[in-house]
């Protein structure tokens, strides 16, 4: 990992934390075959990559205030209409029987 990309994306994200986390993500997503969002020369590892991107301002970070209410960050929950029990012609013929 280079210094000088860490310095340069500390200046953007100050949050120690937080840019791991970042860097961490992005590494994740570099594996799984996201493509980068800048022009990276081979050989240039993945946390360089990521550190890069966060350094010239391709990645940011959002901060979940407390203020924001909870039931608008939560999915709505769709309820589905009940299912009424149908039986088969055959059950019928044996119950009638």
């Amino acid at each position: 990992m280079n210094s000088n990309l860490v310095s340069q994306a500390f200046d953007v994200v100050p949050d120690r934390e937080l840019l791991v986390n970042i860097v961490r993500l992005r590494v994740r997503q570099l594996v799984a075959g996201h493509r980068p969002l800048i022009a990276a020369p081979p050989g240039m590892g993945l946390a360089d990559v990521a550190l890069k991107e966060i350094a010239d301002g391709k990645l940011t970070s959002a901060s979940k205030t407390s203020d924001e209410p909870a039931a608008a960050a939560a999915p709505a929950i769709i309820s589905f209409p009940a299912i009424a029990a149908v039986k088969k012609g055959a059950a019928l013929k044996k119950a009638a029987a």
